[in-house]
């Protein structure tokens, strides 16, 4: 590991001389993912800080709970009274629940983020910077049944190592009594067995590089131990039922939860090789990586055999039990549904109810197979009793988020496949889906489609719709993505020349018929099997008004879309038993799509003897009709608005006079 310091970024920040260089290392550790994940870690700067009064106050500056370390700024950091939480430390005991609700009471700015549960720590480590995180090498060693011996020999007395407590005001107390009579300047560093490590100093960079130099020293004892090179990799070659029992893993996981959720199958190597152990089911059960991280992915994984449903069940009766073996009468029990599973010969599936938190469980997820294979090597793999496991999963602090209850958007956890997804209308129904919660499969031809959008929620795939080939390649990466398809929005297509039939040639006609008609009937044959194992299934079809209303010189578009829309009649007929809804929309005069340039929009309206303006209001209402018009409407149809309602013809147009 090395460190990612450069004094030429650090400068630029530096010119916030409180908190600009707390910014920049945070950041730093946030972008190496072996030492902390999603919000994992913390840290901290101690400064000063005038009051309304003109008075200077101590105050300790504590990375927010809900902040990632890899993109805080400095709003993500609460400004909290040093001597309150000085003063808190010296009780004789605090529950965390109170110790949150004083800690707002010791905030300086009430628009703050809420401080971390390790404030109180933080604030009692008397250097000006403070570095916390959940370095994979340092927890792995400690997972091990010579763990604590061995950090203690590979440290020595530069490093203090504790035995593992409870986070928050447990921790203080700990950290607080094991350090009295410490001599600071010689301490570099602090071991939380099975949590993490702590490292401190005056200046930043210091600080952030005894991290690394610490954290480097456990990787150099893996690599020693033979450990480093454990980790098992392999290859697999999918077979198409091996998607569909992916998708039925997921159906079955949303009727669990009572949502619907995500999946995702991970078969990179290290996942394969993972899988193809012998010992993988006594191994991968033993416990996570660190026990924060059971928040995220319950206790231990699943184990899945080909048809991975039996084992989504056991799960599911094992936790149970595992909860009435530990739980008091003042718990309640959280879902049962596995969050990590191992899948055998195939790989990974994580789940979630997000894309989101699919991305954390994922993650979590890779570097707890490395590890635990690290700690394999090491002479076995070594996680928390039970006990321990659930009292943190079942944290008073998590328990009270159980009362607020969840909050989701309409389309949270459903998947939606759009076609054309580039531009246009496509584009629009992908926005106007993930505004809606949605992880959202996008489809088009255009390389650009890949990287069009970042974020979590959204797959851009390359495809060229008019190859049978490429859609089932582009469904079942979809599929293994998020696992499995809950709404299709078949929207590509384009507008040939104007042609008569007299002067029409048989490839600009079969090229119509290609794009325009067969790639949705190939579409919709792929996704299927899929939709009938979705949530609140349903298809949109993109039409147009040419269907009920066509024009001259328009044949090939219109024959194709008249098709289209009988296509999603009978669709309707054949698949309503399965409780797919088919219903299609008929746009006209979308003025914001590429095939409305300003010379064809201005010859149009010339041909009309209109201003463009005039154009492209000329229909009943009076109004212009934009692709995110479209899109609203392909939402409300895929949505609950649309639930009793199939084979439905709707037009989005203004109101046409010739099609009314």
């Amino acid at each position: 590991m090395l460190s990612l310091w450069s004094e030429q970024e650090a400068a630029q920040y530096a010119r916030d001389p409180q908190l600009g260089l707390r910014v920049y290392s945070s950041q730093l550790l946030g972008r190496t993912a072996d030492l902390v994940l999603h919000g994992g870690g913390n840290t901290s700067v101690k400064a000063g800080m005038r009051n309304v009064f003109g008075q200077d106050e101590e105050v300790l500056f504590v990375k927010g709970s809900g902040w990632d370390l890899q993109t805080i700024t400095a709003a993500g950091f609460a400004p909290v009274r040093l001597d309150y939480l000085r003063a808190l430390a010296a009780l004789p005991s605090l529950s965390d629940t109170d110790m949150m609700r004083e800690l707002r009471l010791a905030l300086l700015d009430p628009a703050a983020p809420t401080p971390s549960v390790e404030a109180i720590l933080h604030a009692l480590i008397p250097t000006r910077y403070v570095d916390h995180t959940h370095a994979d090498a340092v927890v792995a060693i400690s997972n091990s049944p010579d763990g604590e011996q061995a950090l203690r020999d590979l440290y020595g007395d530069d490093v203090l190592v504790l035995p593992y407590v409870m986070p928050g005001f447990i921790l203080a107390q700990q950290v607080h009594q094991a350090t009295q009579g410490v001599d600071w300047s010689r301490l570099q560093g602090i071991v939380l067995l099975h949590h993490g490590i702590i490292t401190f100093a005056d200046d930043c960079r210091a600080s952030y590089e005894r991290m690394i130099a610490l954290v480097n020293k456990a990787e150099e004892y893996l690599q020693s131990a033979g450990a480093w090179q454990a980790e098992a990799v392999a290859s697999i070659a999918p077979v198409p039922e091996d998607y569909l029992h992916l998708a039925s893993l997921r159906q079955a996981a949303s009727q669990q939860m009572g949502y619907p959720v995500l999946a995702r199958w991970d078969s990179a190597p290290l996942a394969a090789g993972f899988a193809q152990r012998s010992d993988v089911a006594a191994i991968a059960t033993r416990g996570p990586l660190t026990p924060d991280h059971s928040i995220h992915t319950k206790p231990h994984a699943a184990i899945f055999a080909a048809d991975p449903l039996p084992g989504l069940a056991q799960f599911a009766e094992d936790y149970r039990a595992r909860f009435s073996r530990h739980a008091t009468a003042h718990h309640t029990c959280l879902d049962v549904v596995a969050r990590v599973g191992v899948w055998r010969d195939r790989g990974m599936v994580y789940l979630a109810q997000d894309a989101k938190r699919l991305n954390v469980v994922q993650d979590i997820g890779q570097h707890t197979v490395r590890a635990i294979q690290w700690g394999e090597a090491l002479g076995g793999w070594t996680a928390l009793p039970a006990q321990d496991l659930f009292d943190l999963e079942y944290w008073e602090l998590e328990q009270a988020k159980l009362k607020r209850g969840p909050v989701r958007a309409e389309f949270e956890g459903r998947v939606v496949l759009v076609t054309g997804a580039a531009s246009g209308i496509g584009k629009s129904c992908v926005d106007a889906f993930v505004a809606k919660g949605a992880a959202v499969i996008a489809l088009d031809i255009a390389p650009g489609i890949v990287s069009q959008w970042s974020g979590a929620q959204v797959l851009g795939l390359m495809c060229d719709v008019t190859s049978v080939a490429q859609i089932q390649a582009a469904v079942h990466a979809g599929v293994a993505h998020f696992g499995g398809i809950d709404v299709l929005v078949s929207n590509a297509g384009n507008f040939p020349a104007s042609c008569p039939l007299d002067a029409m040639d048989d490839k600009a006609w079969n090229a119509s018929l290609a794009l325009n008609l067969n790639s949705h009937m190939a579409l919709l044959r792929a996704c299927i099997p899929f939709l009938e194992k979705g949530h609140q299934a349903g298809v949109v079809f993109i039409g147009s008004k040419n269907v009920s209303a066509p024009g001259p010189g328009a044949g090939a578009y219109s024959v194709a879309k008249a098709g289209l829309a009988q296509l999603a009649r009978v669709a309707a007929l054949e698949l309503g038993s399965k409780g797919i809804r088919v219903n299609t929309l008929h746009p006209n005069a979308v003025f914001d799509t590429a095939l409305w340039t300003d010379d064809v929009l201005a010859a149009r309206a010339a041909n009309y003897q209109m201003s463009v303006e005039e154009y492209k209001r000329n229909n009943v209402l009076g109004c212009t009709v934009e692709s995110r018009d479209v899109a609203r409407l392909a939402v409300l149809m895929a949505g609950e608005g649309f639930a009793k309602t199939t084979g439905a013809q709707v037009p989005v147009d203004g109101g046409n006079e010739r099609v009314i």
